[in-house]
């Protein structure tokens, strides 16, 4: 592969489910969008004690800062 050229992404529709090991053998969860963000369009997380704000853009794209 050349260095302009990606390797294919896995579609959301067939990466693994929460009760499938992921390829490293550790499981991944899975949740959408509209349940993290229950009708919001901005939620905090805490990591390693320290808040990030993962928002929806006007485009619908997500922006987390810390």
């Amino acid at each position: 592969m050349t260095s302009n050229q990606r390797a294919p992404q896995q579609s959301l529709s067939s990466a693994a489910s929460p009760a499938e090991p992921a390829a490293t053998g550790a499981a991944s969860a899975r949740i959408t969008t509209e349940d993290l963000f229950a009708g919001a369009r901005e939620v905090v997380l805490l990591h390693n004690g320290r808040e990030y704000r993962l928002r929806i853009t006007q485009q619908g794209k997500l922006l987390l800062t810390a």
